[in-house]
């Protein structure tokens, strides 16, 4: 018996020991993360394929892919006026198109970055597939920078059109022979074209439509006609702009700091053939572009551009002008209708009539009367909330710290003030132990209702004290301040640096600003010539300069015109940022005599941050 056990078990502990080494053979190792992207292993037709008369494309490629916002992305050179339907089978990409192709010509489809795989999302960058209806490839290229007109930034979602057809009217009625969008960095290239003269266009295309039939878009234009050939075919040279970088890291087992030279990339600026400034162009036509009410007490209507001399006027149906007060903008596009009729403001609904100018169809300036009814509806508060009475909230800027040096005093609020009562305000001179009433007046801003200046003297190195007792302000909806006390003083001229420019090597108006460093306009000053300039009491920090040159002398930047064949008024950068620091003068000299300088790098940096 012992025997039969023996074999028995023998039999188990094999069948345990093949079963225990089968399964480590099938149990999952893990491995490196797949980084690399899709393959294309054929297509039909093959890639840049000659005489080409069929209506679809299939490319295959090594594993699944997938297809990222491929409605934003895929664009097709010269465009088809119906869009080519996109798919996915499997592992290939299908392409289908109803637009008849036109003879001998070269067809590029862009994918950019829009074929990705499928497990690890790898992108296929700039994958383009080509053909031709004709017996030869078209292979010469295009390339640009394009720059927006006031800032010489790169614009976003901007397409470069080239046209065979010379005439203008080419980019308002047709779409173009070629087609490339514009990268982030304001390069583009047109690849697969065919020699020829050309007129080469930058747009912002709002409808994608593919052409410049919108005022309101954004364009761009050469003032000359481009020649593309085989002998100035333009194809720029990437450098590596990639520098070895000290970076300084803890080294954990040693404790110590120790120096790792690593690589960082610098912005990779791509400077192609021809420069394209996109703007904006003025409009032209008069008419009423918003109408709102926000609140139950303001309605607020605005134009598309200054009336200048014309009328601009609200009638409110049976109500008499007592019952509500307007306010005009400085340039008097904008009527602010404050109500001041309780039963008015409960309305709902309240019956406006507007007369304003109007340009028609035609481009005939007259007047236009429209009927609005301004609507608004007020949110229901809850039942067990209690009714407080409303206080009169207001801002001021001796409110927020020390007073800058000859800044006008004054206080705002977000409703009409009435003028306040000096009778419960008070300033004092608190510099000394003895308080020292200052004599002050109140006086209304001539374009903003809700605000009041000040008017006092301050002197510098005194400290001051203004107190206003309860309903010392007050709004047209009586509703009243609380009181307040605001100890403060101007602040000491040396905590302000100053900026002394010499500017020179350019003839002709120019206007100077000086920027901050998201480039919001902080000061500007009009030259008609060349000399110094100096901005005073500048805080600290960085700052930059601009120039715009102020072709026309109207004291302002013009945008362009296509229909003049104008382009918009250059600008240029100083080359750098400018550091300001308290109780400095920096003197700096800036040569302005070329146009369109910006350190583009310096940008990418700050951007970056």
């Amino acid at each position: 018996m012992g025997s039969k056990i023996i074999p028995v078990f023998l039999k188990y502990t094999a069948i345990y020991i093949l079963v225990s080494g089968c399964a480590k053979i099938g149990a999952p190792s893990g491995g490196l993360r797949d980084k690399t992207p899709p393959v294309v292993i054929k297509s039909i037709p093959v890639n840049k394929a000659v005489n080409f008369r069929d209506k679809t494309i299939t490319i295959t490629f090594d594993e699944y892919v997938v297809l990222d916002k491929i409605n934003d992305k895929f664009m097709v050179s010269p465009p088809m006026k119906k869009k080519p339907k996109i798919y996915i089978r499997g592992k290939n990409i299908h392409v289908e198109f109803e637009d008849k192709l036109k003879d001998s010509t070269t067809y590029t489809f862009y994918f950019q970055d829009a074929i990705r795989d499928l497990n690890e999302g790898n992108i296929l960058e700039n994958y383009q597939f080509v053909f031709s209806t004709g017996p030869v490839i078209d292979s010469l290229s295009v390339t640009g920078n394009v720059y927006n007109a006031f800032n010489l930034e790169a614009p976003e979602e901007t397409l470069a059109l080239l046209y065979r057809e010379l005439a203008d009217s080419a980019v308002v009625k047709h779409l173009p022979d070629y087609i490339s969008k514009v990268n982030s960095g304001g390069y583009f290239r047109i690849d697969n074209v065919r020699a020829g003269t050309y007129r080469l266009y930058a747009l912002k295309d709002a409808d994608n439509s593919k052409n410049y039939n919108l005022n309101n878009e954004e364009f761009a234009f050469m003032n000359d006609s481009v020649i593309i050939s085989l002998e100035k075919n333009y194809l720029p040279v990437v450098k590596d702009t990639v520098p070895v970088k000290k970076i300084i890291s803890k080294v954990a087992e040693s404790k110590t700091l120790a120096k790792v030279a690593v690589k960082i990339p610098e912005p990779v600026i791509l400077t192609g053939e021809y420069r394209l400034i996109l703007f904006a162009a003025a409009k032209k036509a008069h008419y009423l572009t918003s109408s709102g009410r926000s609140q139950s007490y303001l309605m607020m209507y605005t134009l598309s551009l200054p009336p200048d001399t014309m009328k601009f006027e609200l009638l409110i149906p049976g109500t008499s002008e007592d019952k509500y007060l307007l306010e005009r903008s400085r340039n008097n596009d904008t009527l602010k209708v404050w109500l001041t009729d309780s039963s008015l403001v409960a309305q709902p609904q309240i019956n406006t009539i507007i007369t304003f100018p109007f340009t028609d169809t035609l481009g005939t300036l007259g007047y236009k009367r429209d009927t609005i009814m301004m609507r608004f509806l007020a949110p229901r508060a809850p039942r067990t909330a209690k009714v407080k009475k409303p206080v009169l909230t207001f801002d001021s800027n001796i409110k927020s710290g020390g007073l800058k040096p000859g800044q006008p005093i004054y206080f705002s609020a977000q409703t009409p003030l009435r003028q306040p009562d000096t009778s419960r305000i008070r300033l004092y001179d608190v510099t000394d132990t003895v308080r020292r009433k200052v004599p002050y007046r109140f006086v209304k801003d001539s374009s903003n209702l809700c605000r009041y200046f000040l008017k006092t003297t301050i002197v510098n190195g005194k400290k001051y004290l203004f107190i206003a007792d309860a309903a010392a302000f007050g709004n047209i909806y009586r509703e009243y301040s609380d009181s307040i006390g605001i100890k403060f003083a101007e602040k000491d001229p040396e905590s302000y640096g100053k900026l002394k420019l010499t500017i020179k090597n350019y003839k002709g108006n120019r206007i100077i600003q000086l920027l901050d460093n998201n480039e919001k306009l902080i000061r500007e000053e009009y030259m008609k010539e060349d000399g110094v300039l100096s901005f005073p009491l500048l805080e600290s920090g960085l700052y930059r300069l601009r120039v715009i040159y102020d072709l026309n002398g109207d004291g302002k930047w013009t945008t362009g015109d296509f229909d003049l064949k104008r382009q918009p008024e250059p600008v240029s950068y100083y080359k750098a940022e400018i550091e300001i620091k308290p109780n400095w003068e920096i003197e700096q000299d800036w040569d302005i005599g070329e146009k369109y300088l910006k350190d583009k790098t310096l940008r990418a940096k700050i951007k970056e941050k």
